[in-house]
């Protein structure tokens, strides 16, 4: 017995410094790692990773930017039993235990042993907030004590609820999804709350391994998975058994869905992107950032859609240049079709094709498109395609579609009818990574088509703002990155007149003053060689009004216009419009337009004009809202300003510097920011101006926008010699828009191409939609205009009896009165004079 005893002290004794050791390295553990663990206030500081959002003014999605997908939820948010499919998984005693789960850990040994894997997980939810928030990955002994002291203090200082929503906001699910929400929407396009229950399980089951048990690339295992998950749910009472079976039979319904952009403004978004990286730098990616733009969903999709249709439409004209490759007809066959079409990129609508037969007979012909397997292309989709051989000359119109292409040739093709169910094979991501959604099976009709060379620009401003109400700067953004709305310098040809004539009507001129439109030579040191311009036509018109020269856009005028007001007066009257001189010529090829501009220069100079004279400078961020929802920047209000401008713009120099000084009142103060826009032309001769730009649309070089059926439209055309440059710009009092097409290295576009033909079709498609339902806005009449009747032909005002017209004028640069036949006679020679020089 005593034995015994002794036997039994002696366990004791080495049970108890067996424990007090234990006791005294973990103290010491502890004592060792706790000063190096983080506060656990940190973690309702720190950032997740939230992608950059861009919205346009009405709410739609354009773009995102980063490489997680997240999106934070609130726990108010998650229905229950999601909340419960997830501690099912991965931690069901969530709620019972204090950081560490000792029986969960048991339970986890005992996984081990019996079947040679853990499914339920050994980790509690806290201690895997605490890795996930804190700590590395790695497989150490260390990490994993500092995890467990870090769940411990985590679970002191917050509560479960809190825990959990950090949890389910921060786990990775798979196929950049990080959090539930983002992993409802990549899987299946839902919010939180409208998934189904098997839905919500297999969610639940991503945390453990997002590969291996992931629905899309291993749907076997993920079923399995997903199956266990609703046994524990049905097993720890959270689900009725009827449910668990329901679920069980449920089918697998996950797929990839990208973020879907509402609006395709691409050229935009990029723009917004590179703001928010200067701004923030690299965080811009991650700190949740929703920026929200000035343009218009609707008039932004129409600007691009209008621009590439006109492309394409110039692109016809001059004819078909042939395949984008050429496989052997012989090795092809119905298995390497689809992997040798995916060599090819998809640009926009435009889709790569191989041809596999043509059948001149039925004036068919077979493809074989990516993403859309074999297609029918019908002989008159192809009629269009004369062969390409200068940008002035095209081969005979084709009768056959072998006079086209033949088997072999890679082709674009755009579809015509719904698009066919792809098999699996072909189910392949386009050029921007996301599968393209099937469609009912059946043979795509499909019609010939090619990427245009030439290239364009549109933008249109909020004339009244500057606001961008909708901007596009190329064919295809993924074919080209190249922003030519504000990144192409090119000549603006004639669509510069209008600040010329500006400049006439500041200095006195009139729009009946006259104008010989007869052939001059100048022999100018600033110019090579002796110089002949010429209207577009090559025919002259004698004794032209200003108002006549400039709707038929009369080059001669213009020339000796430019002359009579002086090369230097009118650049410096350009940069009192702040339009950009650097690039002027200091010669009279200034007048034909022969400077450089980018698009959006000339855009803002022409909504200087449509707004009535007032600077206008270009904006295209509204708001920036941080990931919490609050603004901390707000586009300044714009106030169109004739009078005490620097008193309104020294107060909002001021507030701004207070604003700077207190960063707790930011919020508030910027919304009371201005943005001072002060005048800069008087507003009778741009008044003037408007209506002698009306006259382009109504009786000249930009007649096609009278389709529009609107009187408040005022515009240019504009061409440059060779037609490497084509434009035309237009507006209302409201709304400003221009359009350029060209050629990205300057070269001529062909024989009968001119702004009217090219850049005004593209104007016109997109005004259709930006005016729908808008109505007439005209600038407001000033004091100090008068209407007089003149004589056509001089200019003076008409006698009683002669044919006249009406004309606009200053007050003080109106025809005087007539005078009687002898006072005439004596006063004519000083009139005939001043005509003389003009004409001669």
């Amino acid at each position: 017995m005593s034995h015994l005893l002794r036997t039994s002290r002696l366990l004791a004794w080495l049970f108890l410094t067996g424990l007090s050791a234990a006791v005294i390295v973990t103290s010491g553990f502890y004592l060792y790692l706790r000063p190096g663990l983080p506060p656990v206030a940190q973690l309702l500081e720190i950032k997740l990773q939230t992608p950059l959002r861009v919205y346009s003014e009405d709410k739609r999605l354009i773009a995102e930017f980063g490489e997680k997908r997240r999106a934070p939820i609130t726990i108010e948010q998650i229905p229950t039993i999601q909340l419960q499919a997830f501690m099912a998984a991965e931690d069901s005693r969530f709620y019972e235990h204090f950081g560490v789960d000792i029986k969960g850990l048991a339970r986890a040994a005992i996984e081990l042993i019996s079947t040679g894997e853990i499914q339920s997980g050994g980790s509690t939810i806290t201690m895997q907030v605490a890795k996930n928030y804190f700590l590395s990955r790695d497989r150490t002994f260390i990490r994993k004590f500092n995890e467990i002291l870090l769940a411990l203090q985590i679970e002191r200082e917050l509560d479960k609820n809190r825990i959990l929503e950090l949890y389910l906001n921060k786990i990775y699910l798979g196929n950049r999804a990080y959090g539930i929400a983002a992993a409802a929407q990549v899987y299946y396009n839902k919010p939180v709350a409208q998934l189904s229950l098997a839905q919500m399980a297999m969610l639940a089951g991503l945390p453990k391994a997002p590969s291996a048990f992931n629905p899309l690339a291993n749907p076997e295992r993920a079923m399995i998975r997903r199956n266990w998950i609703l046994g524990r749910m049905k097993d720890l009472g959270y689900i009725t058994p009827d449910a668990h079976e329901l679920a069980l039979s449920a089918p697998l319904t996950a797929s990839y869905n990208s973020t879907d952009t509402e609006v395709d403004a691409d050229y935009v978004a990029e723009m917004a992107r590179s703001e928010l990286v200067r701004r923030f730098g690299e965080d811009a990616y991650t700190d949740g950032y929703t920026v929200t733009l000035t343009v218009d969903s609707k008039k932004q999709q129409a600007a691009t859609e209008a621009l590439r249709d006109g492309l394409e439409a110039y692109d016809r004209r001059h004819g078909f240049r042939g395949p984008i490759g050429q496989i052997d007809p012989e090795t092809l066959t119905e298995a390497n079709l689809s992997e040798l079409v995916q060599n090819y990129p998809r640009v926009e609508s435009l889709i790569p094709a191989i041809v596999t037969s043509v059948d001149d007979k039925t004036q068919n012909v077979r493809v074989h498109a990516r993403m859309l397997g074999s297609a029918i292309m019908p002989f008159e989709t192809m009629t269009w395609a004369r062969r390409y051989k200068t940008e002035d000359l095209t081969g005979p119109e084709p009768e056959k579609p072998s006079d086209v292409i033949a088997a072999g040739d890679v082709v674009y093709v755009r579809t015509q009818a719904p698009r066919p169910m792809a098999t699996t094979s072909e189910k392949q991501e386009d050029s921007s990574g996301n599968a393209e959604n099937a469609q009912p099976a059946g043979p795509a009709i499909v019609s010939l088509a090619q990427i245009p060379r030439v290239e364009g620009a549109l933008i249109s401003l909020d004339a009244q703002t500057g606001a961008i109400q909708a901007l596009t700067g190329g064919y295809s953004f993924g074919q080209s990155k190249y922003n030519r709305a504000i990144q192409a310098q090119r000549q603006p040809g004639s669509t510069f007149k209008p600040f010329l004539y500006l400049s006439a009507l500041e200095s006195g001129m009139t729009p009946a003053t006259i104008y010989n439109d007869a052939p001059i030579v100048f022999d100018d040191s600033e110019l090579e060689s002796a110089w002949r311009p010429q209207n577009s036509s090559g025919q002259f018109y004698g004794p032209t009004r200003l108002r006549e020269a400039l709707y038929r856009s009369r080059n001669l005028v213009s020339i000796r216009l430019l002359r009579d007001l002086g090369i230097e007066n009118t650049i410096n009257f350009l940069a009192e419009l702040e339009i950009p001189v650097e690039n002027m010529p200091n010669n009279l090829s200034l007048a034909l337009g022969s400077g450089l501009l980018t698009p959006m220069e000339l855009a803002r100079g022409m909504a200087i004009i449509a707004n009535g004279g007032y600077d206008v400078q270009p904006y295209l961020i509204e708001t920036i809202k941080d990931v919490r929802g609050e603004t901390i920047y707000q586009a300044p209000k714009t106030v169109l300003c004739d009078q005490n401008c620097d008193k309104i713009a020294e107060k909002n120099e001021t507030s701004r510097t207070s604003t700077e000084a207190e960063p707790a009142s930011e919020d508030t103060d910027n919304t009371q920011q201005v943005r001072v826009m002060r005048r800069l032309a008087d507003e009778r001769s741009v008044f003037i101006l408007h209506s002698m730009m009306r006259d382009v649309i109504r009786l000249g070089t930009g007649r096609r926008a009278r389709a529009l059926g609107r009187d408040d439209i005022a515009g240019k055309t504009g061409t440059t010699n060779e037609q490497k440059d084509t434009w035309f710009a237009g507006f209302n009092h409201e709304l400003a828009t221009t359009t350029w097409v060209g050629l990205d290295q300057p070269a001529p576009l062909g024989r009968g191409e001119f702004g009217a033909s090219t850049a005004l079709p593209v104007w016109l498609d997109y005004m259709k939609v930006a005016l729908d339902g808008e109505p007439p806005s005209f600038m407001p009449r000033p004091n100090g205009i008068v209407n007089i009747r003149i004589n056509p032909e001089t200019g003076q005002r008409a006698r009683p009896g002669e044919d006249g017209v009406f004309e606009v004028f200053r007050e003080e640069d109106a025809p005087p009165p007539l005078l009687s036949e002898e006072e005439s006679d004596r006063n004519g020679s000083s009139g005939e004079n001043d005509l003389s020089r003009r004409i001669f």
